[in-house]
């Protein structure tokens, strides 16, 4: 007997869709795909339980006649390609033949269309892969296929769902990337019936755009339009002023897919080199454009990555278009009179203000000061290490340099401080006791829906920490206060470290798991800054804190305080001893 066999058709499906669908927003992505490629002009979303219960997506397209609807959900079955020439020239998002037999044999799918020269529609219904029922329907001109109980008959896949919560997140990415490429589409998207975006059709992308990412961007884009040989690369890329702790804000897209290619990252990321802080990432939304045959989408089943038949030229064209943009939009106009405003130098605020302090409206410190964290710790070092340290001065106003009984000590300034403030602000959150400080003026900040989204699960939580945020209405929150310890400090960035952190690594489903995280970037924000003159007083300050800490010798982020040279290394270095 033969120990070789041809799986039966149901199950290489099954096998097929562990491809295609990893989750709900893959049945999103190739149900908005196909939509699109079927020449709609809107297209609406209905999702329950974050795709769990329901996924359903109606577009105004081209739609089926019955026998093109059955052909649909057989395998390798496309209206898109025809011979193997059309396999390596795909112009098209979707194409492949096999999402809808994929989905089909992980779920419930109901399909209902009508082709513009049928009169009446086609309704199929398929379980588990199998066809159920056939039948004529009314319908509008369009399809809309709706996905139930997906995985019902894969129980090791639903099991390994995330909370409604995380997959509508990953819904949300979806629609955001098809809404940025396709501005001239109508989308409409909702959550256990709730509306949650509405984005009209617009001919101007930076219409939608600004809809999608956010209103404050409306002018710190910058236009992208460059050509070098076969290859374009349009769009908008934002003010090096507006970054991001992840790459998450980069959308960059190949013939209007969305990808994920490492180099189209370089190039974006080498354009920015000198504009941005290291580990900031830009905000861009890009187009290349080139020959269809000139890259192959059809790599991974899941069409996020491609090949280039020539990277390099595609990389050094995205380094020069985007590059061009920063200078020629950074650049100031001849003619023009240029105001230059002093530059405020950063204030090291109070680790905490003095005990009995209540909470006030914001107001400029008058002198800036150093101040013990409350209730510290004893010493930790029983000769006072760090006070004991004689100081010297400052390098580079980054780093203060002290001599120590046996040698040279270097301390990043930014990093010990760093470590100070995070401390203050674990212990008074342990307490519950995070002295808040209100805004005279409160200030606004517009998100997208779905960072708004993560906000509004993390606004209690945040409370506790001292950031006091409220809804003011669609994706826009007010900023009422902050702790004492950041008073003066920039709020809206922080705010938006913290969405995207909590993006990145689930907090918004419980902030307290990663209070921590939280805290280290409140910390980093309310920490002096490298660059910063520093006065002897202020240095001596710090080292004295240094002492009551238990953790010193790092910063939150595992980086180290300080580092310790023996005179006899020192020595050695210039060979004064073997």
């Amino acid at each position: 007997m033969p120990r070789i066999k041809i799986l039966p058709e149901v199950l290489s499906n099954k096998i097929a869709a562990g491809e295609v669908v990893e989750r709900p927003a893959s049945v999103v992505k190739e149900l908005i795909e196909n939509a699109i490629d079927a020449e709609s002009t809107k297209v609406v979303m209905e999702i329950k339980k974050g795709g769990r219960a329901l996924i359903r997506v109606s577009d105004n397209g081209v739609g089926m006649d019955r026998d093109d609807a059955l052909l649909s959900i057989e395998r390798y079955a496309t209206s898109k390609i025809y011979d193997e020439k059309d396999l390596f020239s795909i112009a098209t998002l979707g194409f492949r033949g096999e999402a809808l037999p994929s989905i089909a044999s992980v779920s419930d799918m109901e399909i209902v269309t009508r082709a513009a020269s049928s009169e009446v529609g086609t309704r199929i219904i398929v379980t588990g892969g199998k066809i159920k029922e056939v039948a004529e329907t009314g319908a509008p001109k369009g399809t809309m296929i709706s996905v139930n109980r997906l995985f019902f008959n894969t129980p090791a896949r639903r099991k390994y769902l995330k909370t409604e919560q995380t997959e509508m997140g990953h819904i949300s990415d979806t629609v955001t990337r098809m809404a940025l490429a396709w501005p001239c589409i109508h989308f409409k998207f909702s959550h256990n019936g709730r509306v949650l975006v509405n984005w009209s059709s617009t001919p101007t992308p930076l219409h939608r755009i600004v809809n999608v990412l956010g209103e404050d961007l409306e002018d710190r884009l910058y236009e992208v339009d460059y050509k070098g040989g076969n290859v374009r690369v349009h769009g908008f890329v934002a003010s090096p002023d507006i970054s991001r702790t992840t790459s998450r804000g980069s959308y960059v897209y190949v013939n209007g897919r969305f990808v994920r290619d490492k180099v189209l990252d370089h190039a974006v990321m080498e354009a920015y080199a000198g504009h941005l802080m290291k580990g900031k990432f830009p905000l861009v939304v890009l187009f290349v454009n080139l020959a269809h045959d000139q890259v192959d989408v059809n790599v991974h089943p899941t069409k996020y990555s491609v090949r280039f038949e020539a990277p390099k030229q595609v990389h050094d064209v995205i380094v020069r278009a985007v590059s061009e943009s920063l200078q020629r939009f950074d650049r100031p106009r001849w003619g023009q009179t240029q105001i230059v405003k002093p530059m405020r130098r950063p204030i090291p605020y109070r680790l905490s203000p003095p005990r009995g302090a209540v909470s006030e409206p914001k107001s400029e410190p008058t002198s800036p000061t150093f101040s013990h964290a409350p209730e510290a710790a004893p010493p930790l070092w029983p000769e006072r290490y760090f006070a004991s340290l004689r100081i010297i001065g400052q390098l580079h106003n980054t780093y203060i340099v002290c001599e120590s009984e046996d040698g040279l000590v270097l301390i990043d300034q930014h990093a010990a401080h760093e470590r100070v403030v995070f401390e203050s602000l674990k212990v008074a959150y342990s307490r519950s006791a995070i002295t808040t400080q209100g805004l005279l003026v409160p200030e606004t900040i517009e998100l997208n829906y779905r960072e708004a989204g993560i906000l509004e699960t993390l606004l209690k939580d945040l409370r506790d920490m001292g950031l006091e945020i409220e809804p003011f209405g669609g994706n826009t929150y007010l900023i009422k206060s902050v702790p004492a310890l950041l008073a003066g400090r920039p709020v809206k960035s922080l705010v938006m470290e913290i969405v995207e952190k909590a993006a990145e690594i689930g907090l918004a489903s419980g902030l307290h798991r990663g209070a921590d995280e939280c805290l280290t970037i409140m910390a980093c924000h309310g920490a002096i800054r490298a660059n910063q003159k520093l006065a002897d007083e202020q240095m001596k300050a710090l080292l004295e804190q240094l002492d009551t800490l238990e953790h010193a010798s790092h910063c939150p982020h595992g980086r180290p305080t300080y580092i310790h040279r023996t005179l006899r290394q020192v020595e050695k270095d210039f060979k004064r001893i073997v």
